[in-house]
């Protein structure tokens, strides 16, 4: 299911951006990556691998964290309106809510159970990192120039090797992962407000509605898509 919405929510978002509303390329590679994966954090890694501006890079997290904002608030008021378990509930959630804070605020607010099943599905996707940014690198490698090779990738993969089989293993080192996990957290939020911090109303009225526009369509899209697989499996 993960495999199949990633891949799908990419085709429809290079679809409905580039095809029907003709949105910049960068702008709408790192919209439909946002969406597909894990939002801001999606972002900031393909971003650079893609070489988007700085505009585009606002833009796109813009038009992310005004939806995750929306999402965090609609959903579980959606969900106690159709009925949904807390299985049902958690897996919509990671699906269709885009940034992973915002899925463990809307799986807390429904549920402990629906907290459980959104955070593991979630962090299952966020996992596509990694084959995204190399998928971007070979996509948009340009014809003469080497492909750049993502490295934070390399200290991505160590980094979960090492938590998992050194820190994991006491109480005293999983008290050391728990302080850089909180410490990478803050650092990645206050980087991701810098980056934000330079989307302007002169930046929008260049670009136009239309990423914003783009973003909705695709969130629609995979937000009533998911809650008809989950109604009908």
């Amino acid at each position: 299911f993960t495999i199949i919405s990633v891949i799908g929510t990419m085709i429809i978002g290079w679809f409905i951006g580039r095809k029907v509303l003709k949105v910049n390329r960068d702008t709408s590679y790192l919209i439909s990556s946002g969406t597909a994966i894990c939002g801001g954090s999606a972002i900031a890694a393909v971003g650079p691998v893609l070489k988007a501006k700085d505009t585009e890079m606002s833009v796109a997290l813009g038009t992310i964290f005004i939806l995750n904002a929306i999402a965090l608030f609609i959903f579980p008021a959606i969900g106690h309106a159709l009925n949904m378990d807390q299985t049902q509930f958690g897996t919509w959630a990671a699906i269709a809510i885009h940034d992973t804070s915002s899925v463990v605020g809307a799986g807390a607010a429904y549920g402990e159970e629906a907290l459980k099943v959104a955070t593991t599905i979630k962090l299952t996707r966020a996992l596509w990192i990694i084959p995204l940014a190399l998928a971007t690198s070979f996509i948009f490698k340009v014809k003469g120039q080497k492909i750049s090779i993502p490295w934070f990738i390399l200290f991505f993969v160590l980094a979960m090797i090492f938590n998992t089989y050194v820190l994991s293993l006491s109480e005293t080192g999983a008290m050391i992962g728990g302080f850089i996990n909180s410490f990478a957290r803050k650092s990645l939020t206050i980087t991701l407000f810098f980056i934000g911090a330079s989307l302007s109303t002169s930046v929008l009225k260049a670009v136009g509605l239309k990423p914003l526009i783009q973003g909705v369509m695709l969130w629609l899209v995979i937000s009533v898509s998911t809650l008809a697989y989950i109604y009908l499996v």
